[in-house]
């Protein structure tokens, strides 16, 4: 084994239950802990070697898994078996990322409907919890090599813009890895807590976090006052960062030579090692004035004028960006108080000084840009050890509390560890034409189904007027004061009928029982995501059953006979593919159903809007 070069495995890691902080980054993911004796926080690396992990997959022909860089060096050659940038499809449907789906290289499921996207690879399917979790498997694992220590327990960071769904995805993500997540922070507030913002109660700032990553860019003005850290306005662009700097000089050289971009799409190995060339000569160029090179006998080269013009337009979009974020904000830059460089691309010395100047104020860079928000995980991390006794912490829910849904799947509106007071809120619909009911069942616990958490309350919503399936409203919402009580309400938005119900959120538990429950949730994690993952593809296939059915009977005269046998055969494909248990078959046999039902919903779909333009009825 490697030497490390701070002797980390000491007596008192040893005794002691670390919590870790983790960056899970759409490029790179790195952990970092408070060290024992310098009470700092530090990035954990072998000796010599990177803190930073390429949040990179490879699934080999057997399906094992490979994260990081052996990984990445498979991009090219396998590309449809490598995954690289599954952060971008948390909590995400296909029909969010299909205007990108072309960015990605491997295949992204489109079957057409709001449910989570799934990845293929060979005749596995895979969800963007599934593969987080290989990369937060590959960083616990990491980090008990060079601690010499178990690690159960993380702080793990998301963009500020991650909603509920993207949340929890990256909650389940941790589980399924074998980590109980204490808390999800929001990057920008990690970035703050590295530079010591936040820490002094009295204090009062407005911040920008200024974010430039490998692949995304992210503007975020925050508020902090008395410790708390409140998110004025985000901002960004997810298909913007250092690649895109890369892109531009690898670009230059192409015009340089007379060669065409065709030749990057024919030759995956030249386009790999001119974007190495590229990336080498940005970073050479932060503190040199002329990069010189060559590949294949041809001369690369480029001097720090040129790049700096070459970048201006991609400069120009994030200041778009930042200009967003202040206008959102209600604020000017004469408002802000501190400005926090994050990212590795900020390194860019032009980067910096066209920021510093937008502001009218000096940035902030002091701390490692790559490793700034893992740093400020592993200080929240410290927080909620109860280590920093200078930082309030405020009440918490013990568990999660969510509501069953369709097959008794646990939904989660709070989850554990979240501040109390809070509230959240989620809307349903109804799965069955003319469904007049809606029975809301209320749990308290870390388990996929609800069966095996505990079952704090239940009322049934009546009244809902009869609609077609999918059409109704319901809006459930979760509302817990500051002593505990939870109450629930359920509300159909288009009729306005509701319920709510006053639920005691915490039944007298005792520290052992929420221990066992945390426990249990961890042990079973894996179990878990499967039975989940069969259930929503069972519900899946179900549904779609129903819709091509009703489709099929509704325009069996716009259909060719060719097309009737061929979709009757991949129902009943479908129909027994629901019986084997199995999610990947039924994932298959959705997919097939997909293939031939698409093109004459489309065609049938043309027909009625071109009839509609004309002004005929259909």
């Amino acid at each position: 084994m490697a030497k490390i070069a701070i002797n980390l495995a000491t007596g008192s890691l040893q005794k002691e239950e670390i919590i870790v902080g983790i960056d899970l980054g759409t490029t790179n993911s790195l952990v970092a802990i408070i060290h024992p004796d310098t009470r700092k926080p530090i990035a954990l690396k072998e000796h010599n070697s990177s803190s930073l992990v390429p949040s990179i997959i490879h699934f080999n022909a057997y399906g094992n898994v490979t994260v990081g860089e052996q990984a990445k060096a498979l991009l090219i050659t396998e590309p449809q078996n490598t995954i690289f940038s599954a952060k971008r499809l948390m909590g995400k449907s296909f029909n969010d990322i299909k205007d990108n789906s072309s960015f990605f290289s491997y295949k992204v499921i489109d079957d057409n409907t709001s449910s989570l996207v799934k990845v293929q690879v060979g005749n596995k399917f895979y969800s963007p919890v599934e593969l987080s979790s290989f990369i937060l498997k590959e960083l616990k694992q990491r980090a008990e090599h060079i601690l010499k220590t178990p690690v159960n327990k993380a702080v793990i960071t998301v963009p500020a813009y991650f909603n509920d769904a993207q949340r929890q995805a990256t909650r389940d993500a941790g589980k399924l890895a074998g980590l109980d997540v204490l808390r999800i922070v929001n990057e920008p507030t990690a970035a703050s807590l590295a530079y010591g913002l936040g820490l002094n109660k009295a204090e009062e700032k407005t911040i920008a976090v200024y974010d430039l990553g490998g692949g995304t860019f992210d503007i975020s003005i925050l508020r902090i006052s008395n410790g708390i850290f409140e998110v004025l306005s985000t901002n960004g662009d997810t298909y913007l960062g250092g690649d895109d700097i890369d892109n531009v000089i690898v670009k230059y050289w192409l015009q340089q030579s007379g060669v065409k971009e065709e030749a990057l799409k024919l030759n995956k190995e030249f386009a790999q090692a001119i974007r190495l060339k590229a990336e080498a000569a940005k970073i050479y160029l932060s503190t040199n004035n002329l990069f010189n090179d060559s590949l294949n006998g041809d001369v690369l080269t480029i001097n720090k004028q040129v790049f700096e013009i070459l970048v201006q337009p991609l400069i120009a979009k994030t200041i778009i960006c930042c200009t967003s974020a202040l206008k959102d904000a209600g604020l000017t830059t004469k408002n802000i108080d501190v400005v926090v460089m994050v990212g590795g691309s900020t390194r860019v010395p032009i980067i910096k000084k066209s920021i510093s100047n937008f502001f009218g104020k000096p940035v902030n860079d002091s701390v490692h840009p790559d490793e700034v928000v893992a740093l400020g995980a592993a200080i929240q991390a410290d927080i909620l050890a109860g280590n920093n006794k200078d930082v309030l912490l405020l009440d918490i829910t013990p568990l999660s509390l969510g509501i069953e849904t369709m097959g008794g799947l646990m939904d989660v509106l709070i989850a554990r560890n979240s501040k109390i007071p809070n509230k959240a809120s989620r809307q349903y619909t109804t799965h069955k034409d003319g469904q007049s009911g809606m029975k809301i069942g209320v749990y308290q616990g870390e388990r996929d189904m609800v069966k095996d958490n505990r079952k704090l309350a239940e009322f049934n919503l009546t009244g809902i007027p009869g609609m077609p399936a999918g059409l109704p409203k319901v809006e459930v919402s979760f509302l817990i004061n500051a002593d505990g009580i939870l109450v629930v309400k359920a509300k159909e938005l288009r009729s306005g009928i509701e319920q709510s119900i006053e639920v005691k959120a915490q039944q007298n538990l005792t520290d052992a029982e929420l221990e066992t429950m945390l426990l249990d949730s961890i042990t079973h994690a894996k179990e878990d995501i499967a039975t989940r993952a069969l259930v929503e593809a069972n519900n899946e296939g179900g549904q779609l059953l129903e819709t091509t059915e009703n489709f099929v009977q509704k325009n069996t005269a716009h259909l060719s006979q060719e097309e009737l046998i061929a979709t009757a055969a991949a129902m009943q494909a479908l129909q027994l593919a629901l019986t084997l248990n199995d999610k990947d078959i039924i994932h298959a046999k959705v997919e097939a159903l997909n293939e031939i039902s698409r093109p004459y919903a489309e065609r049938i779909m043309d027909t009625a809007i071109s009839l509609a333009m004309k002004g005929k009825a259909v």
